[in-house]
């Protein structure tokens, strides 16, 4: 099922790191973690932690928080009562990941800044399959300051593409 999902995604992950050279992220929810199904490395990116098929916490990652947003009520009480530190800047305090995740079910999109690995911000946007949210889509960056609507808007374009093209297939998330 996943394979179906990176299939349809390759085309639009190619086509944000051409336009970036940063590292491109293509995620799904695996219970409380954050699995990653594509990782494309950037040339002008940061170094990151995560590699195709890892898993990594909910709260630290871009890709992670979108997911978690939109995770059922006892996912999010499991990973909001169990918050590790990772960087001095990771999120935990339940309240704040809380709005935060708020913040993304409002805006359509996460951000996350020095939060898993230091010198390393990420923005990610969720993935629709129809209504339901199926995977997470991000980038990693140094910085979001200059560049943030920007690349939210790119991310948010290639999403609505894969989601139409998941859309057309026979794929099931497989956090359902």
């Amino acid at each position: 099922m996943q394979t179906g999902l990176r299939e349809v995604a390759a085309p639009f992950l190619q086509d944000l790191y051409a336009g970036t050279l940063a590292t491109i992220h293509l995620a799904v929810r695996d219970a409380t973690r954050v699995l990653y199904l594509e990782r494309l490395s950037g040339q002008r990116s940061v170094s990151v932690v995560s590699r195709t098929g890892s898993r990594l916490a909910l709260h630290a990652t871009g890709v992670g928080k979108v997911l978690l947003a939109y995770a059922p009520p006892d996912v999010q009480r499991k990973v909001l009562s169990s918050l590790r530190r990772i960087t001095p800047y990771t999120i935990t305090q339940p309240a704040r990941l809380r709005a935060q995740l708020d913040r993304v079910l409002a805006d359509g999109y996460a951000t996350t800044a020095d939060e898993m690995t230091l010198g390393a911000c990420s923005v990610a946007v969720p993935i629709r399959r129809g209504d339901d949210v199926v995977a997470a889509l991000g980038i990693v960056v140094p910085s979001l300051r200059r560049d943030k609507g920007r690349l939210v808007s790119a991310l948010t374009v290639a999403a609505h593409g894969i989601g139409r093209g998941l859309v057309r297939t026979e794929y099931v998330s497989p956090s359902a």
